[in-house]
């Protein structure tokens, strides 16, 4: 059997991916099992899928603990001491990680596929054609029934002809450029270098009551590492209008001196809703990973 585990962020299409890693198993004539844990549906918080597939039926249900291969669709994930992304891949397992630096402490296929769905797509959602398709190859499946598995679950979510075509493409482009790397020799802990487990600190009572609109209360969990794009205010164009100030679901815009709006990245998750409500289009935004 071959136990694949996805590891993302909410938004970043994940479940997709796993389920065409899954389609292109049973097209190609395995037995095939997807399935992904999210809890509460929050768009930018850390979320799990995972895929099986086996010549024989698959018995196991739930969490896969020990992949074969782990993919890693946003390299912040790494240091969250909350996620693991590493937790259970034993030696002889292979990582596929989204990043457009290479990752120089860690034998992994590293691949910028974000920069490939825009280019094909002119879209962010791509990512999971392209994480799904990346992840495919480095399971041996071939690339026909890959590129058929994308047309099927595309047409599930009622793409239209075109954007699955330029899906496609991205699939074949993905399944190109993607090659295998030497399995990574893990430790018999299954933690690859560099590995921090932080032990969080918990206040008591006297702190209060919590509020949406406070700073973030712990400094190991700041909402702000969920996003995958940065709003960014243009001063000069902005009219303080307030607008991004009302509608930022988070109170993570204040009003500074002059009333001009002031984002607090450590709270803000990314939504871009202030971008979107923007009378003006004052608000652009800009890949996170270009910001660090």
């Amino acid at each position: 059997m071959f136990r694949i585990r996805f590891h993302g962020r909410g938004g970043q299409g994940m479940k997709t991916a796993s389920r065409i890693v899954g389609t292109a198993a049973f097209r190609q004539g395995y037995y095939a099992q997807d399935s992904p844990v999210y809890g509460a549906e929050r768009r930018g918080a850390p979320m799990v899928a995972f895929t099986r597939f086996a010549d024989y039926p698959i018995l196991e249900r739930g969490l896969v603990s020990f992949p074969d291969l782990v993919v890693i669709a946003d390299p912040s994930l790494l240091d969250d001491p909350l996620v693991r992304p590493f937790q259970g891949l034993a030696p002889g397992g292979s990582v596929l990680i989204n990043s457009a630096r290479p990752m120089e402490s860690i034998a992994a296929t590293t691949q910028d596929f974000t920069a490939l769905a825009l280019q094909h797509t002119g879209s962010i959602a791509s990512l999971s054609v392209a994480l799904g398709v990346g992840a495919a190859k480095l399971a041996g499946l071939e690339q026909k029934f890959v590129e058929r598995a994308v047309i099927d679950e595309l047409h599930e979510i009622r793409l239209d002809a075109p954007r699955i075509q330029k899906n496609v493409a991205l699939a074949e482009a993905c399944f190109e450029q993607v090659n295998m790397v030497a399995p990574w020799k893990g430790s018999d802990s299954a933690e690859p270098p560099d590995v921090r487990v932080i032990t969080p600190a918990y206040e008591g009572p006297w702190c209060g009551t919590a509020s949406v609109a406070s700073a973030p209360n712990t400094a190991l969990r700041k909402t702000g590492d969920w996003r995958v794009m940065r709003p960014i205010i243009d001063a000069v164009r902005c009219t303080h209008c307030w607008i991004c100030f009302v509608n930022c679901p988070d109170g993570a815009i204040t009003l500074a001196s002059g009333d001009a709006p002031l984002i607090d990245y450590s709270v803000c998750k990314g939504c871009l809703i202030c971008a979107e409500e923007c009378p003006i289009h004052a608000i652009g935004t800009v890949r996170e990973v270009q910001t660090r």
